[in-house]
């Protein structure tokens, strides 16, 4: 072993001597050994007399790593003892991080290693602390920049004039939470676990009812919830429903089943080859001509065969052309005539499918034609999904709901910069 002195610019702290050692898994540790100064005489807060030192130990703590070796401080600490009432003190650590047995400027060092985005795991192998370590120091971060001092959320100081409302799936067994995003910037608003009207409610409350007068339209699934919830609490809130959601309940709810349904009448009335030509075709009945004509030729060529062979497929064809015009737009009475004109069209065939498909556009017909004014789409709020898919992605899970929301809080803030290039190295 070799002996160095290394100064460590901790306050109080002198080094005397570094000893260079091997950790458990094979990285190099720096051991600083000094002496932490003896602080001004101690004087009993109990009885005003004068405490004498009465016994010393060994205290050792993580400090900031040399490159890709780790380092520690090691040193005595003073207990001090009253001669008079016997009371007990033990000596402070000035550079000791509060509730960890590390420095603080390791506890900074790691802060700042999150704060540029860096996983639990990386900063872990970086510092060779423990991820127990490293997540609670990353939570008191995050707890500083997100929560009040009694743990409830911050009022965002954003007020957009549209919000974005949706559930996600939390834990299996049906536990959801649901999160409320700003339509201008991306960013979180509000984590809550559930997905029911009192969710909504609960988050009117927080941000106050001053708050909500700035918010003109709030985008949202076809969940009835949100809603119900947002029509009862603030109805000059206008609930506005996009495009994505209705044209997956056309593909999924009628397209698909209507599909399903003529393969096998086809098939019970003998047509083998007919109801053949169906079979692999849901993504081309479901795609839009212009998806079509970008790709092959043969794809285009199917399409047109199996609409003009089939007359429900033939009407599922305008309505999902008449549903793309429609939200291209940008006046509610034209959007208004389109609707109505869909949804005639739908029960006119008398299918079970197409007249399901005309009820939901009856029910929520407010919210859709709201599209015309607000031009709202979900694409922020399913961007915001798939991030909360990412940031549980990058630490395998986490058990900690708490926790997992503020990573949630804070990931949509980050600006997202592509294919970052590394800074220049000067000569």
């Amino acid at each position: 072993m070799n002996t160095i002195t290394i100064p460590s610019f901790l306050e109080g702290f002198q080094n005397t001597g570094t000893t260079i050692g091997i950790t458990v898994d094979e990285r190099s540790i720096y051991l600083i050994e000094g002496i932490l100064s003896p602080p001004e005489p101690f004087i009993c807060q109990k009885c005003g007399g004068r405490m004498h030192s009465h016994d010393v130990y060994d205290v050792s703590l993580r400090h900031i790593p040399f490159g890709g070796d780790l380092s520690a401080v090691r040193f005595q600490k003073r207990r001090y003892e009253c001669q008079s009432c016997g009371s007990k003190v033990i000596q402070e650590v000035p550079f000791q991080a509060e509730g960890h047995r590390i420095t603080s400027q390791l506890r900074t060092y790691c802060r700042d290693l999150l704060f540029l985005g860096l996983t639990n795991k990386e900063v872990s192998r970086i510092t060779g602390l423990g991820r127990n370590v490293v997540k609670e120091i990353d939570k008191e971060r995050l707890q500083e920049l997100y929560c009040r001092k009694d743990g409830s959320w911050k009022v965002p100081d954003e007020k957009p004039s549209a919000i974005g409302i949706d559930e996600f799936k939390l834990h299996d067994g049906h536990k959801y939470a649901t999160i409320v995003i700003s339509m201008e910037t991306g960013h979180v608003l509000y984590l809550a676990r559930g997905k029911r009207k009192q969710v909504v409610f609960d988050f009117i409350d927080f941000v106050g009812e001053e708050w909500m007068e700035n918010v003109e339209a709030v985008c949202c699934d076809m969940n009835s919830d949100f809603q119900e919830a947002f029509e009862e609490r603030c109805t000059h809130i206008q609930v506005c429903y996009d495009y994505f959601h209705l044209k997956k309940n056309l593909n999924d709810k009628v397209i698909s089943e209507v599909r399903k349904d003529e393969q096998k009448r086809l098939l019970s009335e003998g047509k083998k080859d007919e109801a053949a030509s169906l079979k692999r075709s849901r993504f081309i009945l479901t795609s839009s001509r212009d998806t079509l004509e970008k790709g092959k030729p043969e794809k285009l060529d199917k399409y047109e065969r199996l609409v003009s062979e089939n007359k429900l497929l033939f009407t599922a064809d305008i309505v999902k052309e008449k549903l793309t015009y429609a939200y291209s737009l940008d006046d509610e009475c034209r959007m208004a005539d389109e609707i109505i004109g869909i949804i005639d069209i739908c029960r006119e065939t008398r299918n079970t499918h197409f007249r399901w498909f005309a009820n939901l556009l009856e029910n929520h017909f407010e919210g859709i034609i709201a599209h015309a004014t607000y031009q709202l789409s979900s694409s922020k709020v399913e961007g915001t999904n798939n991030l909360i898919k990412t940031v549980r992605r990058q630490a395998y899970g986490y058990p900690d709901d708490d926790y997992f929301f503020l990573k949630v809080f804070d990931a949509s803030r980050r600006t997202y910069v592509r294919n970052p290039q590394s800074p220049k190295i000067r000569d």
